[in-house]
């Protein structure tokens, strides 16, 4: 094997010998929030009437690269699977399973682990943010948490990946095993994935500080808003969000500097379906007293069905349980022959 990869270079036709095939995946930890519905459901569910096969994973694998509890990890397992189903993902359109069920993921992570570089996983900036100052003390699994994902899209040879703009480098990372693998082995076996990151909220920002990502993990609720809350809890974290003591800008250029007035003009906008653009032409020049309730209104009424719909579905647990159980063995069939015909590659007897 050699060591040197040509990175992030390959044209975007090199994926036309493949199948269009989609894939993403969300972990399950704590509670299904509004940036995970705006920059990563909602975009799921637009997708899987595209005419594209797509397959959509509860990463419940990266969750425990971190310490769960293993009661909260299985309620949320569930949570977000009946907030999937809410949304609008299909199980008779989309693959919906939660990664666990197939093994292939691991198996094609180890193999992955032999190829992606000690150098290219030290670059990772999310493992340097995420491990802190203890570094030494974060887990190996935290560590190598990009080739895991890596095996995730990889295994279903997926040429389109929606991920959210901190995970694009985590997607290179993926790209890079890919082209090496392919290098190493003289095969051209495994497309190298485009990343899709559009919408005007692919970054949902929180509601109390608009330079920070919406964070399931924020020890403030009233920074984010859960597809849990109800009606009036979504009404109240919308006029108390934090805003600067200026009217809307009259342009989206004057919204430069402004990261509060652009998080909130930028919600309206994907919740709205909408434009930053005519979110200004409707409200640029007016006070954020006028604004803030209109988006409360919106957001009830695009997110109180999503949150009830959601708890009516975790009163049947069985009921998810056969849903992930179905969408794994659907997986399993795209997945093990890739496995097979990696480990036919490297020279591993079945």
């Amino acid at each position: 094997m050699t060591d040197a990869v040509q990175t992030h270079s390959t044209p975007s036709d090199a994926n036309a010998a493949f199948k269009p095939r989609v894939f993403s995946g969300i972990q399950p930890t704590n509670h299904l929030q509004l940036g995970n519905y705006l920059g990563a459901v909602k975009r799921f569910v637009d997708m899987q009437g595209s005419g594209i096969e797509t397959l959509y994973c509860i990463v419940d694998l990266h969750a425990i690269t971190v310490w769960q509890d293993p009661a909260d990890l299985t309620r949320a397992t569930r949570e977000l699977a009946a907030g999937y189903l809410a949304s609008g993902l299909d199980p008779a359109k989309s693959i919906l399973f939660n990664q666990a069920r197939v093994p292939e993921h691991t198996q094609l992570a180890w193999v992955f682990n032999c190829v992606a570089r000690m150098g290219w996983l030290n670059r990772m900036t999310q493992f340097k943010d995420k491990a802190g100052k203890n570094r030494e003390n974060a887990s190996v699994g935290l560590f190598a948490y990009p080739n895991l994902m890596a095996a995730d899209i990889l295994t279903y040879h997926a040429t389109k990946v929606p991920v959210g703009e901190d995970q694009k480098q985590h997607l290179e990372l993926a790209r890079d095993i890919a082209i090496k693998f392919n290098n190493d082995f003289g095969v051209d076996f495994f497309p190298v994935p485009d990343p899709i990151i559009e919408g005007v909220a692919t970054r949902v920002m929180s509601l109390r500080d608009g330079s920070k990502k919406m964070s399931k993990s924020d020890p403030s609720d009233m920074s984010r808003i859960n597809l849990t809350d109800d009606a009036d809890t979504i009404a109240k974290k919308f006029r108390k969000a934090k805003t600067d003591p200026e009217p809307l800008a009259e342009t989206v250029e004057g919204l430069a500097g402004r990261p509060e007035a652009r998080n909130l003009v930028n919600i309206y906008a994907a919740l709205g379906d909408s434009t930053a653009e005519a979110v200004i032409a409707e409200f640029g020049g007016r006070s954020f007293s006028e604004f803030k309730p209109k988006l409360a209104d919106l957001a009830v009424a695009k997110l109180s069905p999503l949150s009830s719909e959601m708890s009516r579905l975790m009163q049947d647990p069985t009921e998810i349980d056969r849903v992930l159980e179905a969408g794994a063995e659907r997986a399993r069939t795209i997945a093990a022959p890739i496995l097979k015909r990696t480990y036919d590659i490297v020279g591993i007897v079945t």
